[in-house]
Protein backbone atom coordinates (compact mmCIF):
# COMPACT_ATOMS: atom_id res chain seq x y z
CA UNK A 1 0.00 0.00 0.00
CA UNK A 2 1.77 3.41 -1.13
CA UNK A 3 1.46 6.49 1.13
CA UNK A 4 -1.19 8.16 -0.83
CA UNK A 5 -3.62 5.49 -0.89
CA UNK A 6 -2.66 5.00 3.60
CA UNK A 7 -3.79 8.88 3.80
CA UNK A 8 -6.90 8.17 1.46
CA UNK A 9 -8.01 5.15 3.93
CA UNK A 10 -7.18 7.43 7.00
CA UNK A 11 -8.99 10.26 5.56
CA UNK A 12 -12.32 7.82 5.00
CA UNK A 13 -11.56 6.89 8.68
CA UNK A 14 -11.70 10.10 9.88
CA UNK A 15 -14.65 11.16 7.91
CA UNK A 16 -16.67 8.16 9.36
CA UNK A 17 -16.41 9.02 12.74
CA UNK A 18 -16.69 12.69 12.06
CA UNK A 19 -19.92 12.77 9.75
CA UNK A 20 -21.78 10.83 12.24
CA UNK A 21 -20.96 13.67 14.80
CA UNK A 22 -21.69 16.24 13.17
CA UNK A 23 -25.08 15.07 11.94
CA UNK A 24 -25.67 14.40 15.70
CA UNK A 25 -24.83 18.26 16.24
CA UNK A 26 -27.55 19.63 13.69
CA UNK A 27 -30.81 20.38 15.31
CA UNK A 28 -33.32 18.48 12.58
CA UNK A 29 -33.87 14.78 14.82
CA UNK A 30 -34.39 13.56 11.41
CA UNK A 31 -31.13 13.26 10.34
CA UNK A 32 -30.04 12.28 13.93
CA UNK A 33 -31.13 8.57 12.95
CA UNK A 34 -29.32 8.09 9.89
CA UNK A 35 -26.44 5.23 9.81
CA UNK A 36 -23.30 6.04 7.49
CA UNK A 37 -21.58 2.73 6.46
CA UNK A 38 -18.63 3.93 4.27
CA UNK A 39 -17.03 6.39 2.89
CA UNK A 40 -15.20 6.71 -0.33
CA UNK A 41 -12.94 9.28 -1.34
CA UNK A 42 -11.70 10.37 -4.18
CA UNK A 43 -8.22 9.83 -5.45
CA UNK A 44 -7.15 13.80 -4.60
CA UNK A 45 -9.48 13.93 -1.32
CA UNK A 46 -11.73 16.45 -2.96
CA UNK A 47 -14.89 14.48 -3.49
CA UNK A 48 -16.66 11.66 -1.23
CA UNK A 49 -19.60 9.69 -1.19
CA UNK A 50 -21.17 8.84 1.63
CA UNK A 51 -22.98 5.76 1.82
CA UNK A 52 -26.28 5.68 4.02
CA UNK A 53 -27.74 2.58 5.54
CA UNK A 54 -31.23 2.38 3.66
CA UNK A 55 -32.76 0.69 6.44
CA UNK A 56 -36.35 0.63 6.45
CA UNK A 57 -36.64 3.66 4.72
CA UNK A 58 -39.57 4.44 1.67
CA UNK A 59 -38.40 5.54 -1.54
CA UNK A 60 -40.01 9.10 -0.45
CA UNK A 61 -38.15 8.86 2.63
CA UNK A 62 -35.02 8.66 1.24
CA UNK A 63 -35.63 11.65 -1.47
CA UNK A 64 -36.39 13.71 1.60
CA UNK A 65 -33.19 12.44 3.70
CA UNK A 66 -30.90 13.45 0.26
CA UNK A 67 -32.72 16.93 0.26
CA UNK A 68 -32.00 17.23 3.70
CA UNK A 69 -28.64 16.36 3.54
CA UNK A 70 -27.67 18.56 0.28
CA UNK A 71 -28.79 21.76 2.20
CA UNK A 72 -26.89 20.31 5.36
CA UNK A 73 -23.11 19.86 3.63
CA UNK A 74 -21.79 23.04 3.86
CA UNK A 75 -22.77 22.72 7.57
CA UNK A 76 -21.04 19.47 7.56
CA UNK A 77 -17.82 19.85 5.54
CA UNK A 78 -17.25 22.81 7.64
CA UNK A 79 -18.02 21.06 11.03
CA UNK A 80 -15.07 18.39 9.49
CA UNK A 81 -12.73 20.91 8.79
CA UNK A 82 -12.91 22.37 12.04
CA UNK A 83 -12.77 19.67 14.26
CA UNK A 84 -9.54 18.12 12.16
CA UNK A 85 -7.96 21.64 11.23
CA UNK A 86 -7.91 21.27 8.10
CA UNK A 87 -7.64 24.02 5.12
CA UNK A 88 -10.49 22.71 3.03
CA UNK A 89 -12.78 19.33 3.37
CA UNK A 90 -13.82 17.33 0.48
CA UNK A 91 -17.26 18.01 -0.94
CA UNK A 92 -19.85 15.40 0.56
CA UNK A 93 -21.95 14.09 -2.04
CA UNK A 94 -24.59 11.27 -0.16
CA UNK A 95 -26.57 8.12 -1.38
CA UNK A 96 -28.09 4.77 0.39
CA UNK A 97 -26.16 1.67 -0.43
CA UNK A 98 -28.12 -0.71 -2.29
CA UNK A 99 -25.62 -3.34 -2.99
CA UNK A 100 -26.81 -5.04 0.26
CA UNK A 101 -30.41 -5.50 -1.49
CA UNK A 102 -28.94 -5.96 -4.60
CA UNK A 103 -27.03 -8.86 -2.88
CA UNK A 104 -29.71 -10.72 -1.48
CA UNK A 105 -31.73 -10.56 -4.84
CA UNK A 106 -29.13 -12.36 -6.17
CA UNK A 107 -28.69 -15.08 -3.48
CA UNK A 108 -32.85 -15.64 -3.72
CA UNK A 109 -32.03 -16.28 -7.85
CA UNK A 110 -29.05 -18.40 -7.44
CA UNK A 111 -31.22 -20.52 -4.72
CA UNK A 112 -34.09 -20.46 -7.13
CA UNK A 113 -31.84 -22.22 -9.79
CA UNK A 114 -30.11 -24.71 -7.47
CA UNK A 115 -33.90 -25.86 -6.57
CA UNK A 116 -34.79 -26.13 -10.52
Amino acid sequence: MTEAQIKLKRTESLLLELIPEALGSLNDNRLHKLDIIDIKCSRGRSDAKVYIDPASFSEQEKSEFLKLLKKARPILETFCMKEQGWFRSPKFTFEFDEQLKKAQKIEELFKKISKD
